[in-house]
Order: C-alpha cells, then sequence, then structure tokens
C-alpha cells in the first residue's frame, strides 16, 4: 500500500523484473496452448483493426469481437480482453514511429518536402509472432504461500509453479504495484516479466546534502569524487583481465565452426552479460548506498565519446571487444537506484573535463600525460588524471544545483597559448 506525505513532490518508478518459471511436462504443454493461442487472437484482433479504418476504441473493438475471441481461441475473459489491449497497444507504438519518420522527397524544384507517415501507410496488418499471453494480476496470475509458488490460470485450468527470481520477496512487501506481466518462452525455459510501480519520494534541488562527480573509463571504471574532497576509484584491471579470458574462448569456439561450439558460444555470451550486469548492480548500489539520500550523481555525457588505447593493456589493444563496457546500463541501474533513494542522476558535457585544472580552471590539453596518468597544470596543481575528469564533473554538478541549467566548461587560454 502506498503513502503520499503531504506537501512531498512523489512520483511512480517502475521497471520490470523477470522470473524463471519450473514446469512439468503438463504444465509446458498448458502455457504452450494458451501463448499460441493467445498469439492467434492478437492477429485477429490486429486483422480487424486493419480491415476497418485502424479503429482502436477499446469499447467499441470488446464489443465486436470478444464473443469471437471466447469461442475461436477458447480465450477466458481476461485473456480475450487483453489481446485487443494488447494489438491496439502494438497499433499505437507504429503509429508514434511513423508519425517521428515522415516520408521525405525531393519536389520538382530540387526542394526537399516531407509528408507525415500515418497507420494507412501500412500494406499489411500488424504480424504477432511470437506465442506469448499477457496476465492480469490476481485474475490470470497471482503469488500464493506466502509468496512462494506462483499460481497461472491457462486456458484449461489454474495451476501451480515454482519460480526463480533475484530479490523477489521485496516486491511483495506492498509498496509495490505489480502490473500486467507477460509469459513467454525463450530457447525451452519459460519466464514471466512483470512490471512493478513503486510511488518515491522526489529529489529536490533545495535539499541537496552530496554532490558526487563520476568519472567513468576503462583502466578505472568509475572514479568518484564528492563534496568532501573524497577519492574513490574502482579499478577496471581485473574486469579486463576477464574479459580478456572470455574474449580467448570465443575465438577458439569460433574457429570451430561445429554445432556444439556455436551452442557454447551462445552459452558464454549470455553468462558474460550477465556477469557485467551484476558488475554495473554492484557499483551503482555501492554508490546509492554511500551516499544515501538527496544526493545528485552527475555522470558525463558518453555519446560520441571513444576511450583512450592508452588506458589499456597491449593484449587489450588488439582486442577491440575489451575497449567496450556497458556504461549505458551502468548509468540506468545507477538512475534507478538513485531515484528509489530520493536522489537524482545529472548527466553534464564531457567537453574539457579531463584537461581543465580543477584549482586555476585553466584548460590545457598537454596537461595530461596519458601514460603517466598525471595532471600537472602551469600552476603546479598536479593529480591523477582520472580523478582530474571526476571534480570536474562534481563542480558542473554543483553550478546546476546553483541554477545554471546547462553547466559546462569553455576554454580559457593563456598568454603562452
Amino acid at each position: 500500500m502506498y503513502f503520499r506525505k503531504v506537501g512531498e513532490k512523489m512520483s511512480n518508478l517502475t521497471k520490470t523484473i523477470k522470473l524463471r518459471i519450473y514446469v512439468t511436462p503438463e504444465q509446458e504443454m498448458l502455457f504452450r496452448q494458451m501463448t499460441e493461442q493467445y498469439r492467434q487472437a492478437c492477429n485477429f484482433v490486429s486483422q480487424y483493426i486493419f480491415d476497418n479504418q485502424f479503429n482502436m476504441a477499446y469499447q467499441s473493438l470488446n464489443k465486436k469481437l470478444y464473443s469471437d475471441l471466447r469461442k475461436l481461441f477458447g480465450l477466458k475473459s481476461q485473456l480475450a480482453q487483453s489481446s485487443i489491449k494488447t494489438a491496439i497497444s502494438r497499433y499505437k507504438t507504429i503509429k508514434q514511429q511513423l508519425f517521428q519518420n515522415p516520408y521525405r522527397y525531393k519536389d520538382e524544384n530540387g526542394n526537399w518536402q516531407r509528408i507525415t507517415k500515418t497507420l494507412e501507410w501500412l500494406w499489411k496488418p500488424v504480424l504477432f509472432r511470437r506465442p506469448q499471453a499477457d496476465l492480469v494480476r490476481n485474475r490470470d496470475y497471482s503469488f500464493v504461500d506466502d509468496g512462494q509458488v506462483l499460481s497461472i490460470n491457462t486456458l484449461g485450468k489454474r495451476t501451480k509453479c515454482t519460480f526463480e527470481g533475484e530479490h523477489f520477496s521485496e516486491y511483495l512487501d506492498g509498496s509495490y504495484d505489480l502490473g500486467t506481466a507477460k509469459l513467454v518462452e525463450l530457447k525451452g525455459l519459460w519466464y514471466l516479466h512483470i512490471p512493478v510501480t513503486k510511488i518515491v519520494e522526489d529529489f529536490q534541488n533545495e535539499h541537496v546534502r552530496h554532490v558526487v562527480g563520476i568519472d567513468r573509463g576503462l583502466r578505472f571504471l568509475t572514479v568518484s569524487y564528492d563534496e568532501q574532497g573524497k577519492t574513490e576509484f574502482v579499478s577496471g584491471r581485473k574486469i579486463a583481465t576477464k574479459r580478456h579470458k572470455f574474449q580467448e574462448v570465443r575465438k577458439q569456439l569460433q574457429s570451430k565452426g561445429t554445432k556444439a561450439a556455436k551452442r557454447r558460444l551462445k552459452a558464454i555470451s549470455g553468462r558474460e552479460n550477465r556477469w557485467m550486469s551484476d558488475m554495473n548492480h554492484q557499483i551503482s548500489k555501492t554508490l546509492v548506498q554511500k551516499y544515501g539520500k538527496d544526493t545528485l550523481f552527475v555522470l558525463e555525457d558518453l555519446t560520441g565519446v571513444s576511450f583512450e588505447e592508452n588506458n589499456l593493456s597491449q593484449n587489450a589493444k588488439r582486442n577491440y571487444d575489451l575497449r567496450s563496457w556497458a556504461f549505458y546500463q551502468l548509468e540506468q541501474f545507477l538512475t534507478y537506484k538513485a531515484h528509489e533513494n530520493r536522489s537524482e542522476v545529472l548527466k553534464v558535457s564531457a567537453r574539457y573535463t579531463s584537461q581543465r585544472c580543477p584549482k586555476c580552471g585553466t584548460i590545457h590539453k598537454g596537461s595530461r600525460d596519458h601514460h603517466k596518468h598525471l595532471y600537472s597544470c602551469q600552476c603546479g596543481y598536479k593529480s591523477n588524471d582520472d580523478r582530474i575528469g571526476a571534480m570536474n564533473i562534481q563542480l558542473l554538478g554543483t553550478m546546476w544545483i546553483s541554477g545554471d541549467n546547462n553547466p559546462r566548461y569553455e576554454r580559457i587560454t593563456t598568454a603562452s597559448e
């Protein structure tokens, strides 16, 4: 149950969690039957929408199609209604995508013209290819036995399954609202994707307690610097070594080219992605727990930024894959955890953050020695070059708190330049 405190700004925070469902052969048969019939029902609704001038009014479609959906596909009441909503949602998504990508052409005078695309541009109805089923909480699915067992309503009967989900019990403590879930099969395994929503307190500038600048890179995955002058480094050395081992295994498997090798290759990639995801969870969780509520985490906008090869070993330089890390995922994890904790993540321009002296403000590219990982300003100030980045990023966050909506650094030249 949610409580809204008087005078506080609140907002909804939603994420999707994934449960692995363990099924018996009988349950697998029931799930396959339901998801296939649901897929066909969605295509039936899609065809009707396409044939009837893209009518997407739910009440109208429900009145026209409900009985047929129950009779033709054997769907229960809630599933029949959900199939209509699923088809409508897909068409609305495509409608928005078409609007965002207008048709462009040159007229007889050579001038570019544009025509807004609508659903009438579709040549055929939207097709649902993957078997699935959208299940409504407490109608189609529920949790019983103190949240240890999942109960799912199929076309034939309600059945109970065991499941596995990381820290799932916390989502059943009453502070989260569980939405309509999606039942899917992937590589012979069954999953339930559930959107969970929680009302959280909004971050407010006037109540900020900490401003933390975070520089992301490869030698150090993160370097954080706060308003008290404290710096913390998360080394990327061990991680680079482990990713190099993953890459060596991939090379060996790719050279074999057998079906068994390809299967193992997929398994290796999945294992590496899960490991990377776990690392990003740990890093983001540690930062949020360390600083607590009312913290502004400041990240540089990495769009278009390539990382220096100087920060890598000779082996890593020969390996393109090691020069990548899921920095966007780290940003997502940190943002979600910060919002859960009445904190915020701000992205700022990365321009000059690695070249600016935090003491005198001079911007000079030559002040940074990549080989020694040292920043030396002509004013006499010296520090670790990655720490310099975090310090400058932190200051941009302080400027934003002070009212600068677009904080950035401008180059200040000296008489010697």
